[in-house]
Parts: C-alpha cells; sequence; structure tokens
C-alpha cells in the first residue's frame, strides 16, 4: 500500500492538487463572469473592457508560455537529479524529488496553463455564437498568474542553484536525520510509547532474537505472523494502526522486520504472541509499507548512511574534496553526541490504557556511532584532515560518555592517531 509520505513526496501529487484547484477556480470564475452585466465590470477598478480576440491572444500567449516554462523547468530539474546522483550518490536524489519548493514550482506553472486552457474555452465571439461573451474577470485573474509566476521561475532559479550546493544538501540530509533520531530517541517521551535504557548488551540480545524469528506453521494456530506480500525494503510501519490492532485483539505483536530491512515475499514482518483472526493479520500487514528502496523516514540507520555517504563521495580519487567528508563528520556530532550521553530508546509503543502493544527493535547509538567510524577508517586513509575531523568526533563523544560507554571508541581513537603519526 502507498503510504502518505511516498504520495506527498511524488512530483505528481502537488502538481494534481494545483490543476484540480485551477480547474475549479476557472469554473468558478467564469460563472461569476456570467452572472454580472458587462456594464458592470467595466466599472471596477483595475478591470478594463477585452474583445473577445484580445482576451483570447491573452489566455492563448499566457498559457503557452507557462507550460514552455514549465517544460524548461522540469528539464534542469532532471539534469540537476542526473548531477546528484553521479556526484553524491543515487540514494541521495530523493531530497530533491522530495523538495517542496520544487514540486509547487512545477505545479505553478501546469496549473496556470490548465487554468487559461479551460478559460479560453468559453470566450465567445458574435459570429461564434449569437452573442459574444468574454469572462474579463477570469482573463484578469489569469494576468495575475502570469505575473505571480514570474515570480516563481525567479525564486526556481535562485533555489535549484542554491540547492546543488553541498552544504544544502548535507542539511536536509541532516535534518531527516535529526527527525528519526526523535522518533527513536524521545526528549520527551509520551504516554503511547515506552523507553529503555539500549546497552551493548541489549544489542547483542536483539541482534540474536531476529536472527530467527518465530514461525507457527498456521497463522491463527499458537501464535500468528505476518508475513511479506512481496519483495522490498520495508519502509514505514503506521504505528497507531499496529497499537489499534494489537489493543482490540488484546495481543502484543513484536516487529521482526524494522524500517530498513530487506524482505523477501514470505519473510515475518511482525509476530503476535497470541492468535489472531484472518481480518486482523491482513490489518497488519496494510500497516506496513514495503517497497523498493530505503527511505529515512523511520530507517535512523539509513538517515545516517545519506550523511556518511556524502563523505565516502568527497574522498572518491575522482572528487580528492576531504573537505566535504569534514563537514560530514562535524554535522554528525550534532545528532550522535547528545545521543551518546543517553540510552533510552522506545522499545514499546502502548495503547490508550497504557499497555505495551508494539514491541520494537531499534538500533544502538552504539551500533550507529561505530559504522561511522569503521567507514571513516576504511576511506580516510591518507586523508588528515578527515582523521583528525573523526578524532574530534570522538573527543567530544568521550566528554559526554556515561560509564558504560568508557573507552569504547579507545581503539578507533589509537588507529587514528597511528595514522596520522605513520605519515
Amino acid at each position: 500500500m502507498m503510504s502518505l509520505t511516498r504520495v506527498r513526496e511524488s512530483f505528481w501529487f502537488l502538481p494534481a492538487v494545483f490543476a484540480l484547484a485551477a480547474l475549479v477556480l476557472a469554473e468558478v470564475l467564469v460563472t461569476v463572469d456570467r452572472s454580472i452585466p458587462s456594464s458592470t465590470t467595466a466599472g471596477l477598478p483595475l478591470l478594463g473592457a477585452l474583445s473577445a480576440s484580445g482576451g483570447r491572444s491573452l489566455l492563448s500567449g499566457i498559457g503557452s508560455s507557462m507550460l514552455t516554462v514549465a517544460g524548461t523547468s522540469f528539464s534542469i530539474t532532471i539534469s540537476v537529479l542526473a548531477t546528484t546522483s553521479s556526484t553524491y550518490g543515487p540514494r541521495l536524489v530523493r531530497n530533491f524529488m522530495a523538495d517542496r519548493s520544487n514540486q509547487l514550482v512545477l505545479a505553478a506553472f501546469t496549473s496556470t496553463f490548465l487554468y487559461c486552457i479551460v478559460v479560453m474555452r468559453t470566450v465567445h465571439t458574435e459570429v461564434d455564437d449569437a452573442s459574444a461573451f468574454v469572462p474579463v474577470i477570469a482573463v484578469h485573474v489569469a494576468v495575475l498568474l502570469g505575473v505571480v509566476d514570474v515570480g516563481v521561475l525567479v525564486f526556481f532559479i535562485h533555489h535549484i542553484a542554491a540547492s546543488v550546493q553541498i552544504t544544502s544538501l548535507q542539511a536536509r540530509v541532516l535534518s531527516d536525520l535529526r527527525a528519526v533520531a526523535a522518533t527513536v530517541w524521545p526528549d520527551e517521551p509520551g504516554d503511547d510509547v515506552r523507553t529503555e535504557s539500549r546497552g551493548r548488551e541489549a544489542a547483542s540480545a536483539s541482534a540474536s532474537a531476529s536472527a530467527a524469528p518465530p514461525r507457527p506453521d498456521d497463522e491463527g494456530v499458537g501464535g500468528a505472523v505476518v508475513r511479506a506480500s512481496a519483495d522490498g525494503y520495508v519502509q514505514e510501519l503506521a504505528w497507531p494502526q499496529l497499537c489499534r490492532v494489537a489493543a482490540r485483539e488484546d495481543v502484543v505483536v513484536e516487529v521482526v522486520a524494522m524500517p530498513g530491512r530487506y524482505v523477501i515475499a514470505g519473510d515475518a514482518l511482525v509476530v503476535a504472541r497470541a492468535s489472531l483472526g484472518s481480518g486482523a493479520v491482513q490489518e497488519l500487514r496494510r500497516a506496513i509499507t514495503v517497497g523498493a528502496a530505503r527511505t529515512p523516514h523511520q530507517d535512523v540507520e539509513f538517515a545516517l548512511q545519506q550523511l556518511v555517504e556524502i563523505a565516502v563521495r568527497g574522498l572518491a580519487s575522482g572528487s580528492n574534496d576531504p573537505y566535504t567528508a569534514v563537514s560530514a563528520l562535524d554535522m554528525s556530532a550534532g545528532v550522535l553526541v547528545p545521543l551518546w550521553r543517553r540510552s533510552d530508546a522506545v522499545v514499546a509503543h502502548r495503547d490508550d490504557q497504557g499497555r505495551d502493544r508494539v514491541l520494537v527493535r531499534w538500533p544502538t547509538v552504539e551500533e550507529l556511532t561505530l559504522s561511522v567510524l569503521d567507514t571513516v577508517r576504511t576511506y580516510a586513509d591518507g586523508q588528515p584532515a578527515v582523521q583528525e575531523a573523526a578524532l574530534r568526533l570522538i573527543a567530544r563523544l568521550d566528554e559526554v560518555a556515561p560509564p558504560s560507554r568508557a573507552g569504547l571508541l579507545d581503539e578507533h581513537a589509537s588507529a587514528l592517531r597511528d595514522s596520522l603519526i605513520g605519515r
């Protein structure tokens, strides 16, 4: 099932909404024009008299211009997507497609074109019909839309130039990372979730448990397993829907395929600790979105991986841009350091009565941090600026480390120092 998030991030959603609004606006204004005598509209401020040929020319010029500009804007966007894919990584293309400003620009131009087409079909001369009709108000609104679209074009040129800058791209990725981190490690947990300390021991236990999820032979006997109906990555879980179904059936369900995990048809997604009816199993399956690619909305590993990928791309021999990697490490500290102070992660979602209904297994802060440092040590050999940035990150983490994490990063720090001394 396509989630609302995936729909809102598509290139067609906002243009479709604007197109529908343009069609409705055109019909409403034409109806208003028909109901108001021409002598009345001629006396209104800023509304001059228009002939049928003049009205058609205005609408035709504005509509055709907007369609041309829309095509040019779309071509520029595709060019930027191609450049981003080859320079920063194909997984970062999603950031441009999900950019609401790019969607708004395309929507503005296409909806203006549709508005002009709908209004133009109502313009009649005495030759065309028994009486001439020119929707003066609707035509002048088209002129106003054309003026607004000029401003939209200027904004688009500025926005696309700013968005291809590496700092802007990193900021967008960091924003996604902060959002998903707040979901896993909330500052002020609400009544709908239960948090618990997650250390290295908890991570090992979680990994062992998830390696072999239970597989009852029958979904309705002695427990229920909700299995994937198609191959793909788990992208999103609708927690309220999962809790609602679990509360209604009075069961506890455990998510064994967390966001970011690749599943094939038949793999377990959710395991219930009691039997479920077929209807409840289908509802639970519909609450889980499986798609062809990973997304950062609930996948904290992927959100961090995007920031690390920018750093790795900067270290490639063709790019040779270590300062991009340095800024990526500095930005990651803004998320990792606050999380390193504590380890209370969401382990269960609760119903309205405060009972645990959905059990989850998020990755630990240790796993995320060590994955960043492992990647840096692999690709930053011979790049002292990046290695020094990694040492700064480790120093910041050590300053705020609780006793349970004392000395956890010593091996990485020693290896980085040895590499710097060896140069």
